[in-house]
């Protein structure tokens, strides 16, 4: 926790405090509170600046690197570029061209290697050796952990009284930080995470208790599909995090267009599982009548958009 709060000072000015805000029309909907964190609207629309921008201010090196889908990638070469540094971003060759863009804007030089985290990590090694650059890991880091947390941090400040978080899953680094910082603010508090079907990765860690490697992950979700969390986060959402749901790419895509409808957001796959859950009506009687979903991204792809507001 202690982390947590340090990092909530480093990443002052460079990651915003995101409005927690209530939403009428989804609580009517869902019989409930509902709130939205909203990470869609950080300065890069996603809660990936903050485990970044107090990872990479720590690096005392000129050169970072970082493996990615899109996000994360987006993330480390924003804060390179705030800091002096030298980013280079591994991503899969079916990146979001998008998230492509973003991150040259940024000033990141871009590999496009793969179609598996696995081998993208293996050639950051391979550069690492050859460079001398600092690998900055998406979500199975101290700092990246300690920074994501302060997301968790600003929910428990302005909202004492809420019953349960639901939290998308990647790596995990997002709940994990979310987790240590609610529980420690408001013991009471309950959180639980929702990741695509088609990558169960963290259901079956803390059903194995031990790192669980799903085989071709794959969804919709971009951001929630690492073969498997980390040996980190997996710890931290060991003691804090009472369960984990997952989600079908049809429910996701149904919870975009329910946050786009009714919210008036824009969220990318990722940012809608907490709404997919909603919808999915799994075990919500356990969540209590004050929830709040974390919105942890708004990068959509406009081919994407299309199809969500044409179905």
């Amino acid at each position: 926790m202690a982390e947590i709060i340090d990092a909530q000072k480093r990443i002052a000015g460079v990651a915003s405090r995101t409005p927690l805000v209530l939403s009428p029309a989804l609580s009517e909907r869902f019989h409930r509170e509902v709130y939205l964190k909203l990470e869609c609207f950080q300065p890069i629309r996603v809660f990936k600046i903050r485990g970044a921008y107090n990872k990479v201010s720590k690096i005392e090196g000129k050169k970072v690197l970082a493996v990615s889908s899109g996000n994360h990638g987006m993330a480390v070469a924003y804060s390179a570029n705030r800091l002096g540094k030298e980013s280079t971003i591994i991503l899969p060759k079916n990146a979001v061209q998008e998230k492509v863009n973003m991150i040259m804007e940024f000033g990141g030089e871009i590999i496009k290697y793969g179609n598996y985290h696995s081998e993208r990590e293996a050639k950051a090694q391979e550069i690492v050796r050859e460079t001398g650059a600092t690998f900055v890991h998406p979500f199975n880091d101290p700092a990246v952990i300690a920074g994501q947390g302060t997301c968790g941090l600003e929910i428990a400040e302005q909202l004492e009284d809420l019953d349960s978080v639901i939290v998308p899953v990647g790596g995990g680094g997002l709940i994990a930080g979310i987790a240590i910082a609610v529980k420690s603010k408001l013991p009471k508090a309950k959180v639980f995470g929702v990741e695509p079907a088609g990558a169960p990765k963290l259901q079956a860690a803390m059903r194995a208790g031990k790192l669980v490697s799903v085989d071709s992950p794959n969804s919709i979700a971009d951001g929630l599909i690492p073969p498997s969390v980390g040996d980190l986060t997996l710890e931290a959402c060991m003691k804090h995090v009472e369960g984990v749901y997952s989600v079908s790419d049809e429910e996701i895509l149904d919870g975009m267009k329910v946050l786009m409808r009714d919210a008036h957001i824009f969220p990318e796959p990722s940012g809608s599982a907490p709404a997919a859950l909603l919808l999915a009506n799994r075990d919500t009687e356990k969540l209590g009548k004050k929830v709040v979903l974390v919105v942890s991204g708004g990068n959509v792809s406009l081919s994407l958009l299309s199809k969500v507001l044409n179905a």
